[in-house]
């Protein structure tokens, strides 16, 4: 009887640990359901990103550009991204003189500008845009929803900052240190992804690219050839005519240079005839 009767003792009290668990359980639940429901209440507002894209023909781009910048600063915006090219399609160089010429140049010159704008002030500011140009090719707008993101995110950062609020009052244990560091950082992934979608939505980001008609662009240079340089043969003739009269000259100045010598060879050219002249045998007359 006893054993029976400790038999039965332990079973109502593990019913009624399990009822009692059970109510726990429910509790928590219940607890983390009104904490959703917060946490969806406050994040209701709408995630809503804006994306916008402008091609446009314009009479003067270094112009418009400077305008576009100037109107990106009234509407409260920022300029990310600017720059502005021109390259040349095609040239011909055209002689001007035996030493210079005209080069006519092709230049075609575009510009791209990236700016971050007000999201409530996207429609006006794309319309300013469009009357700065001559024709618009491209004006397109692109929403997307980021709300679902946003809010998911935001219930994952409040489930964990739960757990570690728990770990630190000693409601529960995390035996590896590397599981909390991870959650941490997991954390701070939210909650910068958050921000990331938070100004998304609040400045819109519009890609704008300018371009205009061809433009021809005259330029005097030097001649690059040398045989360009080369003289006419009136000149080359009048040259070679005072060269041969400076190399005679100098020919001349030498001999005068070698006047000793000269009348050295002379004298010795002198006494070797007289020599000969008198180892010749005299002729006897009969």
């Amino acid at each position: 009887m006893k054993m029976s009767n400790l038999l039965v003792l332990l079973a109502v009290l593990c019913l009624f640990g399990a009822c009692k668990g059970s109510g726990n359980y429910e509790a928590v639940n219940n607890k983390d359901m009104s904490t959703a429901d917060t946490v969806a209440t406050d994040t209701t507002a709408s995630k809503l990103v804006k994306t916008a894209e402008m091609n446009i023909k314009v009479k003067d781009v270094p112009a418009v550009s400077e305008s576009i910048v100037n109107l990106t600063t009234k509407f409260h915006g920022m300029v990310t991204h600017h720059q502005m090219q021109s390259d040349e399609v095609r040239s011909q160089d055209m002689p001007l003189s035996s030493d210079s010429l005209v080069r006519v140049s092709v230049m075609r010159t575009t510009a791209g500008i990236t700016v971050k704008i007000p999201s409530d002030s996207l429609e006006q500011y794309m319309t300013r845009v469009e009357k700065l140009g001559l024709h618009v090719n491209v004006r397109r707008m692109d929403i997307e929803d980021k709300t679902l993101d946003y809010l998911t995110a935001q219930l994952k950062l409040n489930s964990r900052n739960q757990l570690i609020s728990q770990q630190k009052a000693g409601k529960i244990k995390i035996k590896n240190p590397a599981d909390v560091l991870w959650l941490k950082d997991d954390m701070i992934d939210e909650k910068i992804n958050n921000k990331r979608i938070n100004d998304a939505a609040k400045n819109s980001v519009v890609d704008m690219s300018l371009y205009q008609s061809d433009t021809i662009v005259k330029e005097h240079i030097a001649n690059d050839d040398p045989a360009a340089y080369q003289l006419s043969f009136f000149k080359r003739l009048l040259f070679a005519l005072s060269n041969g009269w400076n190399l005679f000259a100098a020919f001349i100045i030498g001999l005068a240079n070698l006047w000793l010598f000269l009348l050295a060879g002379c004298g010795v050219w002198l006494l070797i005839r007289l020599y000969k002249r008198r180892q010749v045998p005299a002729i006897n007359t009969i």
